[in-house]
């Protein structure tokens, strides 16, 4: 497995998937309960999705931070 290859892109479209079959479910189900557990499992998905968003960010952050640090390390020598 290739590690600087980002997975989250990949995940997204999983959980998009994820997202997609329950909805299916929530709007099949014909039980207030059932619909109601559906609908917190879509949230948590949704949110999960959220939370890959921003910790691409902070990837991407973190290394625009490195950059900048070498090359204040090399205007040092």
């Amino acid at each position: 497995m290739d590690k600087t290859k980002s997975h989250g892109h990949e995940l997204k479209k999983e959980l998009d998937a994820l997202i997609s079959r329950i909805s299916a479910l929530e709007a099949a189900s014909t039980d207030r309960e059932k619909k109601s557990l559906m609908g917190v499992l879509k949230v948590l998905a949704e949110n999960q999705k959220h939370f890959v968003d921003e910790f691409e960010h902070l990837k991407k952050a973190l290394d625009l931070m490195m950059v900048q640090i070498f090359k204040m390390d090399q205007a040092k020598k």
